[in-house]
């Protein structure tokens, strides 16, 4: 199976990011609809083939940990439109930065989960600081009022204006050039350690959240990984229609506050894998449809009655 998930996962990372947005440009609704389609019926077949040769225990597992890194990756995608926003970056620079931003993804994701379960594995405790965490998080996401990005308090953006010269405009989408023979970043750089150090503060989060369904390693790292493919493309198509789904954010800290609780009484009560299941895909739906149906209309002005 990690052979397989490492063979899928090579040949799709290679067409995507490589051959068929090989080039910066910018993704249409239709495009980024295509690739969401794409990633979801990989990670479908994936989740079936994991049913076939490891059972449906495991394939719920999957399942369910790829929801939850779905949903959580939604309040990632708010944080990036307001860093793209901040930096100016237009759309057809953003490809490259989430391009690479999904590279270093992979790696940090891997390390952060090998970390994880080896700390649950030795220490039991743990459960319950990462139980807390997420029931934090959610509570903070709920009540704490819209995200801001400040960049320029960002350590590693300090840290590289202190060392590396920094052009005031982009180039294209390179990160570095030549400046009187002296190497230089440019603001998309700067966006990227912006968008790095962003994702390592939302693995905090995600990570926790899967472990909660399952210690399994290629569990938690397979559904995390086709999760993360997929963002970038989620990333576009959700950017059209971002603004249709308000209540989406306050769905996912119920889910983050839900799983949570359930790391925090795991010694207490045991909440099968099936009813976490419906809960999650539950609010989602929950969440969304309240979104659609109370969307804000245009107020339409006339002469009167």
């Amino acid at each position: 199976m990690w052979l397989a998930f490492g063979s899928i996962i090579a040949v799709m990372f290679v067409l995507d990011l490589f051959v068929f947005n090989r080039k910066s440009h910018e993704i249409k609704f239709r495009e980024a609809l295509s690739w969401t389609i794409v990633w979801v019926s990989l990670a479908m077949a994936f989740n079936a083939g994991v049913w076939y040769f490891m059972g449906p225990a495991k394939a719920l597992e999957f399942f369910t940990g790829y929801l939850i890194e779905e949903s959580l990756s939604v309040d990632n995608l708010f944080v990036f439109i307001m860093i793209f926003s901040y930096f100016r970056v237009s759309r057809a620079q953003q490809p490259k930065i989430l391009k690479w931003g999904i590279i270093g993804a992979l790696v940090m994701r891997g390390i952060f989960i090998l970390v994880g379960i080896e700390l649950i594995e030795r220490f039991h405790w743990m459960v319950y600081i990462f139980g807390a965490i997420l029931v934090y998080t959610g509570i903070k996401m709920a009540f704490g009022g819209d995200d801001k990005v400040e960049p320029e308090k960002n350590p590693l953006v300090r840290l590289v204006r202190r060392f590396v010269p920094i052009t005031k405009r982009a180039r294209g989408d390179k990160f570095f050039i030549r400046r009187n023979g002296i190497l230089a970043a440019t603001p998309l750089f700067l966006t990227l350690i912006v968008v790095e150090s962003s994702d390592v503060i939302f693995a905090v989060d995600s990570i926790p959240a899967v472990l909660a369904v399952t210690h399994d390693p290629f569990i938690v790292y397979s559904s995390n990984v086709f999760a993360i493919m997929g963002l970038r493309s989620l990333y576009y198509l959700l950017a059209h229609v971002m603004e249709m789904f308000a209540y989406l954010k306050l769905g996912v800290s119920f889910i983050l506050a839900f799983v949570g609780a359930k790391m925090l009484l795991v010694d207490v009560v045991e909440i099968p894998l099936q009813l976490s299941l419906g809960v999650i895909i539950g609010t989602l739906a929950v969440s969304i449809l309240t979104s659609v149906l109370l969307a804000k209309k245009p107020h339409k002005t006339g002469t009167g009655d």
